[in-house]
């Protein structure tokens, strides 16, 4: 079951959930906006974000065709940069929201970086380490627990994806 988790209280949804969905959607719609950065500079459109109390720390897009980079992925970037702003290359507290499900590298920074919350998107089928190929952050015999949310906002997160490699299809001769 990939949709976002909904506690029922009486039968009726929480506030608290319904809060922290509505806070999910306003910062995934943000990391769609660095994505769409992302498919403007002809890279892959993944965007990312790192939030900690209700605050915006770092915002990043996949750059590792610009960069001249492969370890550019906008988890990475995004884990750097709020690194740098809190001044500390731990980030306890916070939450990465991504637009598709980390890989095997973003799933390790994740966890070094101890970030607590993980949202994203997009499953990943081919790459995903979290949740569809791998579960690498259900791992108990790891020394940092990360909750994870999937599904937010999956159709828009899927559609960037898709309607790029879509565009690139038609543009390529056959």
């Amino acid at each position: 079951m990939a949709e976002f988790d909904r506690k029922v209280k009486g039968g009726r949804w929480s506030q608290e959930m319904e809060t922290l969905l509505e806070a999910d959607e306003k910062w995934m719609r943000i990391a769609l906006t660095e994505a769409a950065r992302a498919r403007e500079a002809g890279e892959v459109p993944i965007g990312a974000v790192v939030v900690r109390d209700g605050d915006l720390l770092a915002a990043a897009h996949n750059s590792p065709i610009s960069l001249h980079d492969p370890s550019a992925h906008a988890e990475l970037l995004a884990i750097r940069r709020a690194a740098d702003a809190v001044g500390n290359y731990r980030l306890p507290g916070t939450t990465l929201y991504v637009t598709l499900e980390p890989c095997l590298m973003c799933a390790g920074a994740i966890l070094h970086a101890r970030v607590e919350r993980l949202v994203f998107g997009a499953a990943d089928p081919k790459n995903g380490a979290v949740a569809s190929l791998f579960r690498l952050l259900d791992d108990r015999r790891l020394n940092h627990i990360v909750s994870v949310t999937e599904g937010i906002l999956r159709d828009e997160c899927s559609e960037i994806l898709s309607g790029f490699f879509r565009e690139k299809r038609l543009a390529s001769p056959p």
